[in-house]
C-alpha cells in the first residue's frame, strides 16, 4: 500500500477529484493549508498599503491506495494540477505499512 500526499493550487481540487475518481480512486482526505516553496511568497497592495505574503495558500490531498495503484495516482494528479507555473505544488509517495476500517475491524489493503 501506498500513502500519497499531495499540495497543490486551491481551485484545480474539482478537477483533480474528478480524475482520481475516474481512475479508480475510492476516497481521500482533504485539507486547507498553507505554505511557500520557490515562490517564497509576495507582496500585495491592500488600500493603498503594501504588505507581504509570506505563505500561499493550497490544498492538502491525502490519499491511501493499493501499491498497484499509487503511479496512476501520482500521474494523474502531476496531469491535472500542472498549470506550468510556479507553485503548482509537490507530491510525495510513501509506502504504507497497515490500515484499518473502524467500522469493520478490516484491515491492509482491505481496509481501503
Amino acid at each position: 500500500m501506498r500513502y500519497i500526499i499531495a499540495a497543490i493550487k486551491p481551485y484545480k481540487l474539482d478537477e483533480v477529484r474528478e480524475a482520481l475518481t475516474a481512475i479508480g480512486v475510492r476516497g481521500m482526505m482533504v485539507s486547507e493549508i498553507k505554505g511557500f516553496g520557490t515562490q517564497s511568497g509576495h507582496t500585495e497592495i491592500y488600500r493603498g498599503a503594501e504588505y507581504a505574503v509570506n505563505f500561499v495558500p493550497k490544498v492538502k490531498l491525502e490519499i491511501a491506495v493499493v501499491a498497484s495503484l499509487a503511479d496512476d495516482v501520482v500521474a494523474t494528479i502531476a496531469k491535472v494540477a500542472k498549470t506550468d507555473k510556479i507553485g503548482d505544488g509537490k507530491i510525495f509517495v510513501l509506502d504504507l505499512k497497515d490500515a484499518l476500517r473502524v467500522r469493520t475491524g478490516e484491515t491492509g489493503e482491505d481496509a481501503l
